[in-house]
């Protein structure tokens, strides 16, 4: 069985993320979208929101399930057997970093590959950050993400409001 890893912060998961994950479902036997427990960032959803948003989302795909770790992503790749690490490019200027993460996975875990997936050029200007930061100031995020999170963005941002005001 082919397993790939697509791990990151999907904090929010965007129509770019969404396009990496339905190629990479038809790659693949099984997906996992591992949701990073990353404790430098300062995220808007818990993880167990993104984890639970993702699992919504992604219903329509009988391969992809949804997971989530800590720790170094080559060491959670090799325990779930995966062959591996997917990652999307959304412009050049990612290049540098993901091929620079690419060789210390590999030099971590020798056994997984890193597969770099290129995002459609529609989503190429989205990012998570940008997402929120159009979200947070009230404006429409519709075609940036699926309805889902444009909703619980929307309820994220009340909330935020509310506690300031």
């Amino acid at each position: 069985m082919r397993i790939g890893i697509y791990p990151g912060s999907f904090d929010p998961v965007t129509n770019g993320h969404l396009d990496i994950i339905e190629r990479a479902a038809l790659l693949f036997d099984r997906v996992i979208v591992a949701v990073s427990k990353n404790v430098n960032k300062s995220p808007l959803f818990t993880v167990s929101e993104r984890v639970e948003t993702l699992q919504q989302v992604l219903i329509p795909y009988y391969n992809v399930v949804v997971d989530s770790f800590e720790g170094l992503t080559a060491v959670y790749a090799r325990q779930q057997g995966a062959q591996a690490i997917i990652r999307g490019l959304r412009a050049i200027s990612d290049f540098e970093a993901e091929f620079m993460m690419a060789l210390s996975n590999k030099k971590i875990v020798s056994s997984v590959e890193t597969m770099f997936l290129m995002t459609r050029a529609e989503y190429s200007f989205i990012s998570s950050s940008a997402v929120k930061e159009v979200a947070s100031f009230g404006g429409c995020v519709q075609s940036m993400v699926p309805p889902l999170v444009e909703q619980k963005l929307k309820e994220k941002f009340a909330i935020k409001l509310k506690g300031e005001g």
